[in-house]
């Protein structure tokens, strides 16, 4: 184990919530995703278009944090195969 398992929890735990929040913003902010009937009415609001606009944000934030999540999971509690 190269990682303290409990900090390695605390950590995989952390970055579970991360992924979670972040395939959020992903969803609302794609318009595959949410449909183009929910996104063109939301298209109306000025907030709604900063928040779009950043949609390519979401998905490295996402990708970065799966990949954290895995790899502290592995160096926490080695490979479970």
């Amino acid at each position: 184990m190269v990682l303290n398992p409990d900090l390695g929890v605390k950590l995989i735990f952390i970055f579970g919530i991360v992924n979670l929040i972040s395939i959020v913003l992903v969803f609302f902010s794609c318009r595959c995703l949410a449909g183009k009937k929910f996104t063109s009415r939301m298209m109306q609001y000025g907030w709604y278009k900063k928040f779009h606009a950043m949609h390519c944000y979401y998905w490295w934030l996402f990708i970065i944090s799966v990949i954290l999540h895995t790899l502290i999971a592995f160096s926490a509690f080695g490979n479970p195969l």
